[in-house]
């Protein structure tokens, strides 16, 4: 009998708003399996007029071309409706893939959570897996 591997988590969907910005971190695999996932909660959170996203990858242990497809695609729904969406990451690896891409220009990378307006500090929620 062939041994299968266990499923792989679609990547978390619980997102906090703290002073108007929504943070989402996602957690685990953003490839071809779980990016359907990430995309549609993206869509839900970038719906209305200057959506302000951050996206905290720092638990993303891995992202695929789908994955870079859904933050372009994200991306480029908040840049129509004026608003904003940066990227939380601390990997050298996911850096270096946007630059091969030649993506490293295109978004707000932060290496940790920006403040918040009143001068306090956004807060990860922990996600769904």
């Amino acid at each position: 009998m062939a041994e299968t591997s266990p499923p792989k988590a679609a990547p978390g969907s619980t997102a906090v708003v703290v002073s108007g910005t929504t943070v989402l971190a996602p957690s685990g695999d953003l490839d071809l399996l779980t990016a359907p996932t990430l995309s549609a909660r993206l869509d839900d959170l970038t719906n209305g007029p200057s959506p302000d996203v951050v996206l905290d990858l720092r638990a993303v242990s891995f992202i695929d071309c789908a994955g870079i497809a859904v933050l372009c695609r994200a991306r480029n729904r908040v840049r129509a409706r004026c608003g904003r969406l940066r990227l939380v990451t601390d990997s050298a690896h996911f850096l270096r893939i946007l630059r091969h891409v030649r993506l490293d220009g295109v978004f707000d990378l932060l290496p940790g959570l920006p403040p918040t307006a009143d001068g306090g500090t956004l807060v990860r929620e922990a996600t769904r897996g």
